[in-house]
């Protein structure tokens, strides 16, 4: 004999979300180190970042396209102030957990801002105009102590690369 088929029942489940609650469940947020600007990389990047901003301001108040050895310096002294910047908001965030260290960006930034403290030493002449003469002298003492700056930071980021090499 056959068997009377029986009705299947099916059990639809249904759930609602909203993309709020997903956005606030998968986002993640910057933390904040406090603290990183009391260390001394930290004190550095500012230094480099305050007295960057002197190089290029001097010259830049300058007829400084008359001396073509000042456009390096400019360049120089510009495109480093920028990512120095950029390098302290990663380092401020804590971004850099995530992004490998500077050490490169740092031994390049000594390499290039010690050619552009040279070059503008040497290009820096009197000549009648006592205000180009004075901004162009200072700007190169203030090249000469970025590199010292950025020196020190090539040196932490050496240490910390080392470390993380042995272990």
């Amino acid at each position: 004999m056959e068997e009377p088929q029986r009705a299947r029942s099916h059990t639809v489940t249904t759930t609602a979300s909203s993309f709020a609650e997903n956005f606030s469940t998968t986002s993640s947020s910057f933390a904040y180190d406090r603290e990183f600007l009391r260390t001394l990389p930290g004190l550095l990047i500012v230094a480099e970042i305050v007295l960057g901003l002197l190089v290029w301001t001097l010259i830049a108040g300058t007829e400084y396209f008359r001396v073509p050895a000042f456009g390096w310096v400019m360049f120089v002294a510009v495109f480093y102030w920028v990512l120095t910047v950029f390098f302290l908001i990663i380092y401020i965030t804590m971004t850099y957990t995530r992004i490998p260290q500077g050490l490169c960006f740092n031994g390049s930034a000594f390499v290039l801002y010690l050619s552009a403290a040279i070059v503008d030493a040497s290009s820096v002449s009197p000549e009648r105009d006592s205000h180009n003469f004075n901004s162009w002298a200072a700007s190169s003492f203030f090249a000469f102590l970025v590199t010292i700056c950025y020196a020190g930071n090539t040196y932490f980021s050496f240490i910390a690369w080392r470390s993380r090499t042995i272990q």
